[in-house]
């Protein structure tokens, strides 16, 4: 039996492939063949990624809807001495996926918790993407609703790090269409769409430009998407001065809006981004028609 020294039992992390199964690790395999029970997101979708590696350790789900239930007989099992393993169904768990309440739980109980690191669609689609990777900030999904998808976006307009989002097939397009109305059509970009899998595609380009190739393509629109935004640069986030919105709101009140803040920057040498940013605030708090 896997497990430490110890009266309790422990609960292994287990990463799984998030496409192609030869990113299975022979350690994982291992973990997964010798723990007392799997816990999984999806029983069905995960006990044919197990029955492949020949893994027939009992199986049960663990969700966001039954996980608050289960949680007390769990840890009365890894109290016991039993080891258990959490799954997702692709990739690291808690990464956008449940297990939060159990590994909390786990610790306050001073049972071992430990990592089976593995594929990572974030990690994987970052270090892929020609963007920045010395730091960024990983969003998970945005909002499905407009309102506060845009609300997220523009909370976001200041973060200096590349930027790292999940995304659906049905809800990529919108994304992508909100990401250029609140940040602009420059700012650039990589989707990365069904990592490791057969028809896995990876384009970096800006924000305009990517919205167009996918909203043009339909094939492009399927499958699992993460989506990475260059973060601003120092001067971009800096606040304007109040010469430069007199500027900007003088070009907003003679020329659309694009043209008024390309033009804006030429005369002031501040960002687009940065302007970009400004005119949007000002219209939302009612300075501009």
């Amino acid at each position: 039996m896997v497990g430490t020294s110890g009266k309790s039992g422990s609960l292994f992390i287990v990463a799984t492939p998030i496409g192609n199964l030869e990113d299975f690790s022979p350690r994982a395999q291992q973990v997964l063949s010798t723990v007392d029970l799997v816990l999984a997101e999806d029983t069905r979708h995960s006990a044919k990624l197990l029955r492949h590696f020949g893994v027939s350790t009992p199986i049960e789900s663990l969700h966001e809807h039954n996980e608050r239930q289960k949680l007390p007989g769990l840890l009365q099992r890894l109290q016991r001495g039993e080891n258990l393993a959490l799954i997702c169904d692709a990739g690291t768990p808690l990464i956008s996926d449940p297990g939060y309440p159990l590994v909390t739980a786990a610790h306050e109980g001073k049972i071992p918790v430990l990592a089976v690191p593995g594929p990572n669609a974030a990690v994987a689609a970052l270090s892929i993407s020609g963007l920045a990777t010395a730091r960024f900030v990983f969003e998970g999904f945005l909002p499905a609703k407009t309102a506060a998808r845009c609300s997220r976006l523009q909370a976001l307009g200041d973060e200096t790090r590349t930027l790292v989002f999940y995304e659906s097939s049905h809800r990529i397009v919108d994304s992508l269409r909100d990401m250029v109305a609140t940040w602009g059509a420059d700012r650039r970009a990589t989707v990365a769409r069904e990592l490791t899998k057969r028809y896995e595609t990876v384009r970096q380009d800006s924000l305009g430009h990517l919205l167009a190739w996918v909203t043009q393509d339909p094939d492009q629109q399927r499958g699992e998407f993460v989506v990475l935004v260059e973060g601003v640069s120092e001067r971009d986030g800096q606040h304007i001065s109040a010469e430069d919105e007199r500027v900007l709101r003088c070009l907003l009140d003679e020329l659309p809006h694009k043209q008024a803040v390309s033009l804006a920057s030429k005369i002031t040498g501040t960002s687009k981004n940065a302007l970009y940013r400004q005119s949007l605030k000002d219209k939302d708090e009612g300075h501009l028609d």
